[in-house]
């Protein structure tokens, strides 16, 4: 709509000038790029520093299992197996980075991050031993899995990948410690790494298993075996490692 055809309409100069004014807003509005979708942010701006616990899950004996079930069998099996662990993941507000066959890779801590979330990993680490012990998809045997846990500072969210293939990576040395520890865990077992114990207070049973010699990590790093949840008068005495300190200052 041209200035000729508002003067038409019998409209005074003023509020034509606003009409014309708003028609040609419209207009750049038009021209402008599409904003990024949601959810899908640019590596730039979505990698970020923070504390993150990693959970690694391998379904034990999936080697001899595929090589004794045809191949359609075998994909139900596997289906089923990361439909029960993704869902326990999802309960505790945690993310499944990727599925790697018979392996299952999740974040705690990420994309939402809470106070709790090493806790919440341990409590789905033994939730999908115990889901996963109880499916019964074609196979005789009770299936098992290996879960190793870690805690620590890396770099998460930048986009690697193309297509289906693309993931959110993470960067630092807690996915590798994660997978070692699940490397020495034994059927139907949740191993941690130090940090996450230290972060667990007294919410679980534990056994130390000392220190550990585990490919591409340096140090020996302890290791320590969650036997199960610790019955505990309230999630404060819980969540108190160790003895509570004197009161200073209070009469």
């Amino acid at each position: 709509m041209t200035e000729a055809d508002l003067e038409k309409l019998g409209l005074p100069l003023g509020p034509r000038k606003r009409i014309l004014k708003a028609i040609a807003k419209l207009s750049d509005d038009d021209k402008a790029p599409p904003p990024t979708s949601r959810g899908r942010p640019s590596p730039d701006e979505g990698a970020e520093r923070r504390q993150l616990t990693v959970m690694f899950c391998d379904l034990v004996g999936s080697t001899a299992l595929s090589a004794r079930l045809d191949p359609e069998d075998m994909r139900h099996v596997i289906r089923g197996y990361q439909d029960a662990c993704s869902g326990v993941v999802a309960r505790y507000d945690g993310f499944v980075a990727k599925f790697m066959g018979d392996g299952v890779l999740a974040y705690f801590g990420f994309p939402r991050a809470h106070e709790d979330d090493a806790e919440r990993a341990v409590r789905a680490g033994l939730e999908i031993v115990s889901t996963v012990g109880t499916l019964k998809i074609l196979v005789i045997e009770t299936l098992q899995v290996r879960i190793g846990i870690a805690t620590g500072l890396v770099v998460v969210g930048d986009l690697v990948g193309q297509g289906t293939a693309q993931e959110q990576a993470v960067v630092g040395d807690t996915p590798n410690l994660a997978a070692r520890l699940q490397g020495i865990a034994l059927p139907g077992q949740v191993v941690m790494a130090e940090a996450t114990r230290r972060l667990l207070g007294d919410v679980f049973d534990i056994a130390h298993l000392g220190g550990q010699y585990l490919k591409g990590i340096a140090a020996r790093p302890s290791a320590y075996r969650v036997i199960g949840e610790r019955i505990a008068e309230s999630r404060f005495e819980a969540r108190a490692s160790g003895a509570m300190s004197n009161m200073v200052g209070r009469s």
